[in-house]
Parts: structure tokens; C-alpha cells; sequence
């Protein structure tokens, strides 16, 4: 167990944060380059999203919290001021969805994503630095949010709004995703970032509206049968494709049970604990490729894409050894740890640092994509690092 926490926190401390610190601030235009290739190759030219500029934010607030380390504090002060400066609309309020290489909007957009993960971060920074504008900023977000996106008939969030908060004829968080009033994937991350909001502002509105994002999940987004989630929906919660997402469900699994802690209520917190060792199950039975890997998408036909992505295997890392300290079972244990194994020996880059962020199914990484970019962000692999840590019995709290 020693060496597992030492190794984790090797990669973490020597590996993950140091890369980004290093190679991937622009220091002519400010804040962060838009891509970087896995041979450091900058490209400029790529948009530059507020999901990655929240997630840096998150990332290193969290780090200066944990280790007290001012080159931490550097990248997170950083993020926190790019993001607040740069992505935040000073007319309407909330985060642009993309800036170009010179800090001006190239989409604006409010998807509700991108808001989330803005109020996780900037949750996070006051966790670290207490500093109240950034719990102030963060307030003024879950207004927004609820004020523009509830739905007041069905409950939950719609997906995205205008720069002004009206209505848009296509609310699709990527190209390769359906077009749909609500998603599994915007409503996990943002029951994430009210889960992180409610640790520092325990607000009887923020918590009721949090404890309604459990509820959906549970009753709505979790199917019974197969304990997989649905993933895209229209506003009645009729499931609009039958596509699964491994990684989605094992990070689900585990995201679920953190949420249900922060309400104290137990009833809650057993049927979500309950509900993720099952859903580890349904993962551990449908999602893994032969060496371990958490599968990228599968469907009931069989798998249809065989990549292995960063961020699944770091989700599996922490959602399999919560299911094993949940329920006992060795098979729980043993599938992160080949996690583990999988990611020391395929997806940490030994030449130019960080991690692969996707692998072909034969464990070659792919050229063609990004090693930062709009998605590619330090959040996953830095969080799973820090979950394991606090679950290995270091003194933190991710």
C-alpha cells in the first residue's frame, strides 16, 4: 500500500503538475495556450474553452490547498484571473464557451457546462485562498444557472443557453453528440460543482437544488435494468439513443456517492453507495477491453470505438476502488490496479510528460490528438491522483 500511495503521488507531484506549469502558459497573450500536441507543438489557432481554463483552476487550487506550494498558488491565481477576466461577460453574466488566442470571444454561448465547471473551480480557489469574489462569482453562477435553465415542468437543466440567455436552436455540447434538451454528462458535472460549492456556502436553496440532481440521477438517468446511464434526453427524460459510456458510468458511480455525503442524510447516502457498487458491476461486466482498459463507447451491438481515452482509466482508478471499499470485493480492487498498471506503462508520456490522452486498441498512442486542448485538460488524471491519495489515508478531502 506504501508503494501504491508513493507511486501515485510520484505521478502526481513530479509528473502531472510540473508539465503544465512548464509548457503550457502563454506568456505574450496571458493564460493558456488553445492545444499542444503530444510533442509540445503549440497550436494557437485552436479555441481556447472555458471547460480547460476551469479545470486548470480547479486543478491547481486544489493542489496549493493540499501541499501549501506557491508554484500552485502561481497557475491557479492565474486561471482563476483569465477566467474572471477574460471569459466572463461583464454584460450578461456567466462564462463564454471559447476565446480566441487574443482573450475575444469566439463562441459566447452559455452552455451550462462550461458554467458548472467555472463554479467548481472558483469554488475551489476560495476553498484554497478565501478569497470572497471568488465565492461571489460563484453564487452569481448558480443563479444564473437556475434562474435561465431550470425546468420548471420536468426538473433538471437544459443544456445551454445564448450569450443573453435565450433560446438556441441547437444546444449540443459537441459535434459529436445529438442535439438534445438535456444530457446525462452537463447534469453529472454540474451536481459536481454544487456538490463543491456546498462545502464552502451551505445554502438551503444551493442544497435543496443539489439534492434534486441526486434524485434525477437515481430516478431518471440510471437505467434499472442494465445500472448504465442514459445519456441524452428530451425534456420529459425519454432516453433519445442507446449508446453507453463506461467511463461516464464508473465516474457517475462514485461522483453520486460524494454528492449524497455533503447532504447528511443516510438514507440518501445508502442507496447511492448501493447504487455504485452496482454500477461498477454493470462497468466491470460491459466496459473493459481485455487489458483492463475502461472502454471509450459501447452499445447492445458490441463495442463501437475501441480507443482508449485518458480519462476513463482515471475514472475507473477511483470509481473500482470505491466500489471495493463500498463492498469488499476483490475484483474491484484488482481492476484498479491494472488501471494503475495500464497507465504507468501505456498513458504517462516518459518523453515529454503528462499523459497520452488517447491510445488505439492496441495501446499506441494517436498523433492526431491533442495532449491539451478544448478538452484536454489536467482535471481527470490530477483528480483521480488526489482521490486515491485521500483513499489511501493521507489528511485531505478532494
Amino acid at each position: 500500500m506504501d508503494d501504491f500511495f508513493q507511486r501515485i503521488e510520484h505521478e502526481l507531484q513530479q509528473h502531472i503538475l510540473p508539465f503544465w506549469i512548464e509548457h503550457t502558459r502563454d506568456e505574450v497573450n496571458g493564460g493558456f495556450y488553445g492545444a499542444l500536441s503530444n510533442d509540445l507543438r503549440i497550436d494557437n489557432t485552436a479555441p481556447r474553452s472555458a471547460v480547460l481554463c476551469a479545470r486548470i483552476l480547479w486543478t491547481y487550487s486544489t493542489a496549493y490547498r493540499v501541499y501549501q506550494d506557491d508554484r500552485y498558488l502561481m497557475m491557479a491565481r492565474r486561471a482563476y484571473d483569465y477566467l474572471t477576466q477574460k471569459f466572463w461577460d461583464q454584460d450578461y453574466g456567466g462564462v463564454y464557451w471559447t476565446l480566441d488566442s487574443q482573450g475575444c470571444p469566439s463562441n459566447d454561448r452559455k452552455h451550462v457546462y462550461a458554467q458548472a465547471f467555472a463554479i467548481y473551480g472558483l469554488a475551489e480557489f476560495y476553498r484554497a485562498t478565501h478569497q470572497s469574489l471568488a465565492l461571489l462569482l460563484a453564487q452569481e453562477l448558480f443563479h444564473l444557472i437556475e434562474t435561465h435553465t431550470f425546468d420548471l415542468v420536468n426538473g433538471g437543466n437544459l443544456e445551454c443557453r445564448s450569450r443573453e440567455w435565450g433560446l438556441l436552436p441547437d444546444m449540443r455540447l459537441s459535434d459529436l453528440e445529438p442535439d438534445c434538451h438535456k444530457s446525462m454528462n452537463t447534469l453529472l458535472h454540474l451536481l459536481e460543482a454544487y456538490t463543491n460549492l456546498l462545502r464552502v456556502w451551505p445554502d438551503e436553496a444551493l442544497k435543496t437544488k443539489q439534492r434534486g440532481l441526486i434524485e434525477i440521477f437515481l430516478r431518471h438517468v440510471v437505467d434499472p435494468q442494465t445500472q448504465h446511464f442514459k445519456l441524452f434526453f428530451d425534456e420529459a427524460w425519454h432516453s433519445l439513443n442507446g449508446h453507453i459510456s463506461p467511463g461516464h458510468d464508473i465516474e457517475g458511480s462514485w461522483l453520486l456517492v460524494e454528492a449524497a455525503e455533503v447532504q447528511e442524510d443516510a438514507d440518501l447516502l445508502t442507496q447511492t453507495r448501493y447504487n455504485a457498487v452496482l454500477m461498477a458491476e454493470a462497468v466491470y461486466r460491459d466496459g473493459l477491453a481485455a487489458d483492463g482498459a475502461v472502454l471509450n463507447e459501447v452499445t447492445a451491438q458490441g463495442v463501437t470505438n475501441f480507443e482508449k481515452h485518458w480519462w476513463p482509466q482515471a475514472e475507473g482508478l477511483v470509481g473500482f476502488t470505491n466500489a471495493y471499499q463500498l463492498s469488499g470485493r476483490a475484483e474491484f480492487a484488482q481492476a484498479a490496479d491494472r488501471l494503475w498498471n495500464l497507465i504507468e506503462t501505456r498513458f504517462v508520456d516518459r518523453a515529454h510528460g503528462d499523459w497520452f490522452k488517447v491510445l488505439d486498441q492496441n495501446g499506441v498512442p494517436l498523433s492526431q490528438y491533442y495532449k491539451v486542448g478544448p478538452w484536454e485538460c489536467p482535471y481527470h488524471h490530477s483528480r483521480a491522483c488526489f482521490e486515491m491519495l485521500a483513499r489511501l489515508g493521507v489528511e485531505v478531502k478532494v
